[in-house]
């Protein structure tokens, strides 16, 4: 797609597979193309790598960790399943929600937590709210024993966050969906794959092999959740539709 800003006309013109289009520049759709390409740009640029919470690395969108922290507060979880840890910044950052809220805890699982970020996670001061399970996360054994760590009763909230190949997170959601409770949400994230496959840091083969395709397929299948973006908590504006590396990634427990 080749698209024109011309702040004069105070308009945006795209031309591309589609046709040729032209939007008042002020307008909600030219808002929503350029926000796509700047999400594909700072994604290339490594944008995301750029911020810490409490100390440390987070690598998420900022929009997607105010509307997780949203959905968080509406559903109030007592545990907070995530699988891949990283730096462990989500996991700390989960944690603080918890403390303000006065409930619930996290667990993290990865298949492998590098020596530095365990000894990190666990001396940070929000270290009593998470615990640290090493193994493959679709694996049956790594499964039981998150579903160990859960008390008859718990509202669960899980988000899928490890290796990002459909056939991974097909495995992850089948193995964490009977944890989630009703009202809750399995959350496949960095769906934002299948528009990378052509920048530069991107694989061509993302256009199908992505975790957006894993939830809809998901979705298909399993009537007991629904394929939905949790409404905004507040909004002044006509947008509707988040900026984000997690496009259809919301899966809803409804029964």
């Amino acid at each position: 797609m080749k698209i024109i800003v011309d702040t004069e006309r105070q308009a945006l013109l795209c031309e591309g597979c589609e046709g040729y289009a032209e939007h008042p520049l002020y307008s909600d759709r030219a808002f929503e193309i350029l926000s796509d390409l700047w999400v594909k740009v700072g994604w290339n640029q490594k944008y995301a790598y750029s911020f810490t919470w409490f100390g440390r690395p987070i690598i998420q969108l900022p929009e997607d960790v105010l509307r997780i922290q949203e959905l968080i507060h509406r559903v109030k979880p007592d545990v907070l399943v995530e699988t891949g840890v990283a730096h462990g910044g989500s996991l700390v950052f989960y944690a603080t929600l918890c403390r303000a809220m006065g409930r619930g805890r996290v667990i993290g699982v990865d298949i492998e937590i590098r020596p530095a970020n365990r000894r990190a996670i666990e001396a940070h001061p929000l270290s009593s709210g998470i615990e640290l399970i090493e193994g493959d996360s679709a694996a049956m054994a790594t499964v039981a024993t998150v579903r160990d760590r859960i008390r008859p009763g718990e509202t669960v909230l899980v988000i899928l966050d490890s290796c990002h190949t459909k056939a991974h997170v097909r495995r992850e959601l089948e193995a964490y969906c009977g944890l989630v409770s009703p009202g809750s949400y399995i959350v496949a994230t960095d769906g934002i794959m299948k528009d990378l496959h052509d920048v530069p840091r991107g694989q061509p083969e993302w256009i199908d092999d992505h975790p957006t395709a894993a939830a809809a397929e998901f979705a298909a299948a399993h009537p007991e959740f629904a394929l939905e973006q949790p409404p905004w908590e507040f909004n002044e504006s006509t947008l509707r539709r988040n900026i984000t590396y997690w496009p259809g990634a919301y899966l809803r427990r409804v029964v």
